[in-house]
């Protein structure tokens, strides 16, 4: 089985760098196309008005000065050599993407270029308790539970046109309670907001950050099995049509031209 890695918090990431030994143990043939720089926030943004410019890292490892999705593009047009990878594995990502996350992770971004592209892909992030650079990131968590959970994804399979999200509570390994299978959550109190603050010569300027409040998501949600110490595997397609609505505005709109 031939792997390919990536990630959006860069090529230097310490989640990065437990992915791989996360894929080593599924596979001898990994490859790893990663963004230069952090990438959080990107989704599914790509490089329109820019070159991609590519630095090789070591044999199999290569940088990319874009985003996830330009480094997933670019690892299967060119820099993987020979044929195309069996798998697509993206993250860890250092910090959850559970709820409305997944629809700006660059994380879930770049198991999403990989799904487009035909390629099993699956998303992995390892939550942390506050997003704050003090608070460490227990990758070995996601790297003691992961590989079962791979194989056992991967024999099982899922359709084409899905991807699989995982995300692991911040806790130790061997307090982790059960795996459980979830729908993509709702928070209701929307956790991020951007802070007014001044430069030093009298401008303002906005810093985005995240309240870390505690949602009260239901229970068989993403959000509810994480904060109840559960890892969190939630299948994912890039379908946005809301079916209720659709059909109660065909009752309204039908397919008739509008009248003037």
């Amino acid at each position: 089985m031939r792997i390919l890695v990536t990630n959006d918090d860069g090529i230097h990431a310490e989640g990065l760098r437990a992915l791989e030994r996360i894929a080593a143990q599924l596979s001898d043939d990994v490859w790893t196309v990663a963004p230069e720089m952090e990438q959080s926030g990107a989704s599914r943004a790509m490089t329109l008005t820019a070159p991609l410019r590519v630095r090789p890292v070591s044999e199999r490892r290569f940088s990319v000065f874009g985003t996830p999705t330009d480094c997933v593009m670019l690892a299967f047009q060119d820099l993987v050599q020979g044929a195309k990878p069996d798998l697509v594995l993206s993250g860890v990502n250092r910090g959850q993407n559970l709820g409305e996350d997944v629809t700006v992770s660059g994380t879930v971004a770049g198991a999403m270029q990989g799904m487009a592209l035909g390629c099993p892909s699956i998303a992995l992030s390892q939550s942390l308790r506050v997003f704050h650079d003090s608070e460490r990131a227990l990758y070995h968590t996601a790297e003691t539970h992961a590989p079962g959970i791979i194989r056992a994804l991967l024999k099982a399979g899922w359709p084409k046109d899905v991807i699989i999200n995982i995300n692991f509570p911040d806790l130790e390994p061997e307090q982790i309670e059960s795996v459980e299978v979830t729908a993509q959550g709702r928070r209701e109190i929307h956790d991020a907001h951007a802070e007014r603050r001044t430069d030093l010569r009298g401008r303002d300027y906005y810093w985005v950050g995240f309240r870390g409040f505690q949602d009260e998501s239901p229970e068989g949600t993403d959000l509810y099995a994480v904060r109840h110490g559960r890892i969190s595997v939630t299948p994912l397609h890039i379908d946005l049509t809301h079916r209720p609505t659709l059909h109660a505005l065909k009752g309204v709109l039908g397919g008739a031209p509008p009248k003037a």
